[in-house]
């Protein structure tokens, strides 16, 4: 399924040159493929701050420092974090109280990090290791289609 995700994200960008435009349609790509999900996107990197980017689910956070919640102990540690439950994770910030479980992959272009994609179940232990490669593989992808010049801020 997620080798399917990453094909059809490639088709969606194709000829796209717009970062946002891009985001916008793996958000939606991901919210409406994925089953027990209840929110899907990213958040992007200014400075020392995870501002909120392109999403599908309810309204969330706006701003996460870094290291703090599942979002910014990913982008500080510069790894996937996969928690599944998000009550029991030290500092976990509740945007949605529906949210039980979270998995969150950080992106990066140019070889440097450039924020996270994040993505929420309303079910405990939603997210396996398969679905951490998965997404993993998803985000490989999205970066490949980012364009190299261009940047969020």
């Amino acid at each position: 399924m997620y080798r399917m995700l990453s094909k059809q994200l490639e088709s969606l960008s194709e000829d796209v040159d717009y970062e946002v435009t891009i985001l916008s349609n793996a958000s939606a790509l991901l919210f409406d493929t994925l089953e027990q999900i209840n929110w899907a996107g990213f958040y992007l990197l200014d400075g020392n701050t995870l501002i909120l980017g392109p999403f599908q689910g309810k309204p969330a956070c706006i701003k996460i420092p870094m290291g703090r919640g599942v979002c910014g102990t990913s982008a500080s540690k510069d790894e996937t974090v996969l928690v599944p439950d998000v009550h029991a994770f030290p500092g976990h910030i509740a945007c949605d109280s529906a949210s039980n479980s979270e998995i969150v992959i950080p992106l990066h272009k140019n070889g440097k990090l450039i924020g996270v994609l994040d993505i929420d179940s309303p079910v405990t232990n939603r997210f396996s290791e398969t679905d951490k490669a998965g997404l993993e593989l998803f985000a490989e992808t999205l970066e490949k289609l980012l364009p190299p010049g261009k940047s969020f801020f």
